[in-house]
């Protein structure tokens, strides 16, 4: 603090004195001070502030001080002090060690000219003391990151003309205990750079879950390159794998072609229905993947790539390594991390949640507004078995859209749409079940739906435990539902 010639001498002396006086008092009764000179290096700290040098992964005071603050402290601002001259009098600091309340001063010389900056840490435990301000911080924090993130892969996106992951956890819509472990393992993965396998029936959400996980790792400012096996010729898929030199064969482009092993190069590669890959361009893939190199169509140069590999399928590859259609090698490659992606009638209390979020979505596409089902309609749609899953429900919803004259939709709209689209109404086990003892059928309509799917679900598991003879593993797998599941309709817990 500079005291101004102006004053006389008495006072001047009463203001130096009053400046040491405050720094001997924030220096002691702070929770810690830093000093950064002219350039925004650290040079002093006290020792209240020492205490924070583990947390921030320092473990000698002289591998703190010394250095630039922006290089030792995360979303440290004292570099904006500096430039502007302009003091900082209450801010909230998060960093490794914590959110902190703070205070950024400017130091200035006799002539008035910046010197340096002091950092004063008035608050530690900012959680406890400033909940409300500290939540709100946190908030408006997590947004700014992911808007940076989104915007630096859109950028990327941009600048390399590539796809980038246009989906996070939070698009797989689902709390029920199935949906969160699969997301839970599924963040496991993403932070490993290990190939992944992601194994589910159809329409489950694989590709979903592999932009997630992409988009949740370390990988994610860099390009996300999908290729579904199945939907290439077998022909094409070598020069879609690895790319085509110049003036490969006759009608090459000229200037060559890069495949998707390159063009994910820093990013993930993702194979959908791995399980359709031919068995000759199986051993090409396995040495691809074990050397980290390609050689394109018509080269006798190899380019090296680092592309994490994400693959899917919907068949049984232990099945095919088996009868020999599938490269036992190449499996365990591939096989290091499996997430099995649970089917939606292992799903069905996620339902509700997923027909609000598809009818957004239909309606955000469409122009019109989101569909409202009522009770009975959410219950006949949880009946289903949903052989074709998440994409069977979107294009029954969307059915049911078109014919409503509203966007109100009954089950009734939705009775005629399963029926003329050929899709069982209820499981076997459960349509059987509505057959009392006597031959009589339940009359529908006598009593509200969601209680009669209830009864039907009861009366389905009493006659699969009878024909198992007890055995609930049995049962379940007569009824098309996890052990869990059935479980839980039992009110167990082993």
């Amino acid at each position: 603090m500079q005291a101004p010639d102006s004053l006389p001498r008495d006072a001047q002396s009463i203001l130096e004195l009053a400046a040491r006086s405050m720094f001997d008092l924030f220096a002691n009764a702070s929770e810690g001070m830093m000093l950064v000179d002219r350039q925004a290096r650290v040079v002093w700290i006290n020792e209240q502030y020492k205490r924070f040098l583990p947390a921030l992964g320092f473990e000698r005071v002289e591998d703190f001080v010394g250095h630039p603050v922006a290089s030792v402290v995360q979303n440290t601002q004292m570099h904006h002090v500096l430039e502007s001259g302009k003091p900082i009098l209450i801010d909230l600091l998060t960093n490794r060690a914590g959110t902190f309340v703070v205070s950024r001063i400017p130091l200035r010389d006799s002539a008035g000219e910046v010197i340096g900056a002091l950092g004063i840490v008035l608050f530690d435990h900012a959680e406890t003391s400033l909940q409300p301000l500290v939540g709100k911080f946190a908030l408006l924090q997590r947004d700014l990151d992911d808007a940076r993130r989104e915007l630096a892969r859109q950028r990327n996106s941009e600048r390399a003309g590539l796809r980038q992951s246009r989906y996070t956890f939070a698009s797989f819509v689902g709390t029920s205990a199935a949906a969160v472990e699969v997301k839970r393992q599924a963040r496991r993965a993403a932070q490993t750079s290990s190939s992944v396998l992601l194994l589910g029936e159809t329409g489950t959400g694989k590709e979903l879950l592999a932009h997630a996980i992409h988009a949740a790792s370390a990988r994610a400012p860099h390009p996300f390159i999908s290729l579904n096996i199945a939907a290439v010729p077998d022909t094409l898929l070598e020069a879609e794998f690895f790319g085509v030199a110049p003036g490969a064969y006759t009608g090459a482009d000229r200037k060559g072609r890069e495949g998707k092993f390159r063009l994910a190069h820093g990013g993930t590669l993702f194979l959908d229905e791995i399980g359709d890959m031919p068995l000759a361009l199986q051993a090409k893939l396995l040495r691809a993947l074990q050397e980290g190199e390609i050689e394109p169509l018509g080269s006798n140069r190899l380019l090296p790539f680092d592309a994490r590999v994400i693959a899917a399928t919907s068949r049984d590859l232990t099945r095919l390594v088996r009868q020999g259609n599938f490269r036992e090698d190449l499996f365990y490659r591939l096989n290091v991390l499996p997430i099995r992606v649970p089917p939606l009638r292992e799903r069905r209390d996620d339902i509700a949640a997923l027909v609000e979020v598809l009818g957004e979505d239909m309606a955000l596409r469409n122009g019109h507004q989101p569909p409202e089902l009522n009770a009975e309609a959410l219950a006949l749609l949880s009946a289903q078995i949903w052989r074709g899953n998440i994409r069977e429900l979107r294009n029954v919803l969307e059915q049911a859209m078109m014919r409503s004259d509203s966007n109100r939709i009954t089950a009734r709209h939705l009775e005629i749409v399963l029926r003329e689209s050929g899709v069982e109404q209820l499981a076997p086990a459960l349509v059987a079940a509505t057959t009392d003892q006597a031959g009589s059928s339940v009359a529908a309509g006598t009593v509200p739906l969601p209680e009669q799917v209830a009864e039907l679900e009861r009366r389905a598991i009493a006659l699969a435990l009878t024909a198992t003879r007890g055995n609930k593993v049995a049962a379940a797998k007569m009824l098309g539902i996890s052990r869990a599941t059935l479980y839980g309709r039992l009110g167990l817990t082993g």
